[in-house]
């Protein structure tokens, strides 16, 4: 007997379920609708900025003629989900029509957070998450002239990348002391620091967006920061982070995490048994995951669930981040911020070029994680040590040549 899951999401994580699934599901036990937001098929939102520099849609796009001609599978495109009714197993969209579930995935992702400054929806604001976002910005940009971009995360970083490819000159505002503060201590932000300033990136640190000004006509005209600087710029970005999209499961009646996020185990479940939620509107045991390798982990997990099969419970330990887009190679994987008394830290470092840190378990040598910026190693084969104790050359693994610092 053929039973119906219903996906609302279509991003890389839904997506990635809807694959799973289907090469699970051998005997074709499953129906699956796809309820997607976008007008676009699933496409690669990671490498986004690439869309600036010459890649197409369709060179982004995850879903191939294998999706499209699935027969188990109808994807909805343009065509969100409004409303959940627990009690009969439907899910009502946007177009009005009701459709049942044996089981439902929420794959609902983020929104991007906006800061309530004064000026923050004035015409030459953006925030920076499609095509569409990303389409609005080129149609805004001007080639030579000044664009700043609010968030000095990874999201911001690429965002000030897409500024420099479409010619303009890229202002950074963070209000943490260096860039990638979630990730990198610093002495990694040190050398991201460099290269970003040598790329003309210019970095306004420790510092918030006071108000965004506006010319006559209601156009961004400058922002004012914390510190009195005035930026003049008629483009602004905002990547000061992201918010679980989660008012869907609200209004279903079903729990939320303490800081937002559906409220899910450690399997990705609800409360309700017929309705898991997956990627970055879960919150899973509390915790909401904005990377897309932990997201695709809760995807395989619910896609073996609902296939019947064993699964590990979810560990969040998957949050390796690695960012090339400024020529310099920054990572960090594993624990960057272990317990007091737990961990041994090694640091080495070559001036402002180079950087790596790792840590180590005190009591057994285990490798617990670590950063690199610039010419090190490769955060995917350091990663590979993770839980064990490293080689005894692992100086040389991580860091080729650089001096040792006590």
């Amino acid at each position: 007997m053929t039973r119906r899951l219903v996906v609302v999401g279509h991003g890389m994580v839904g997506h990635q379920l809807v694959d799973r699934l289907r090469s699970l599901d051998a005997e074709g036990t499953w129906r699956i609708v796809v309820l997607g937001e976008e007008r676009h098929l699933a496409y690669d939102r990671v490498s986004l900025s690439s869309y600036l520099d010459g890649k197409s849609k369709d060179d982004l796009a995850l879903a191939g003629p294998d999706l499209r001609d699935d027969a188990r599978v109808e994807v909805r495109l343009a065509c969100p989900a409004v409303s959940v009714d627990r009690a009969s197993r439907t899910v009502r969209t946007a177009d009005g029509d009701d459709i049942a579930y044996d089981a439902l995935v929420l794959a609902c992702g983020s929104r991007p957070f906006v800061p309530p400054v004064p000026g923050h929806d004035l015409v030459g604001c953006f925030v920076y998450r499609t095509f569409d976002d990303l389409d609005a910005i080129r149609a805004a940009a001007r080639t030579g002239r000044p664009g700043l971009v609010i968030g000095g995360g990874l999201l911001g970083l690429e965002a000030a990348n897409a500024l420099r490819l479409l010619g303009m000159h890229p202002h950074i505002v963070e209000t943490a002391p260096h860039l990638m503060s979630a990730q990198l201590d610093p002495g990694a932000a040190r050398v991201l620091h460099q290269q970003a300033t040598e790329l003309g990136l210019r970095l306004h640190c420790s510092t918030a967006t006071a108000s965004i000004e506006a010319h006559p006509d209601g156009t961004v005209r400058a922002v004012r920061l914390s510190d009195g600087t005035v930026v003049e710029t008629e483009l602004v970005v905002f990547a000061a982070g992201i918010r679980p999209r989660d008012e869907l499961a609200a209004s279903a009646g079903l729990a939320l995490g303490e800081r937002g996020g559906i409220a899910v185990d450690d399997r990705c479940r609800t409360r309700d048994g017929r309705v898991w939620a997956i990627g970055e509107c879960a919150a899973v045991e509390g915790r909401c995951h904005g990377l897309v390798a932990p997201g695709y982990r809760m995807a395989d997990n619910v896609a073996r669930q609902l296939m019947g099969q064993d699964t590990e419970p979810f560990d969040g330990s998957d949050t390796a981040t690695t960012l090339k887009l400024l020529g310099v190679n920054v990572a960090s994987f594993g624990a960057t911020r272990p317990a007091d008394g737990q961990a041994l830290e090694v640091v080495f470092a070559q001036g402002s070029t180079r950087y790596a840190k790792f840590f180590l378990r005190r009591d057994s040598g285990a490798l617990l994680g670590g950063m690199v910026a610039g010419g090190t190693a490769s955060p995917l084969a350091l990663a590979s040590f993770l839980g064990r104790r490293p080689p005894a050359d692992l100086e040389q693994l991580l860091a080729p040549d650089l001096p040792f610092l006590p």
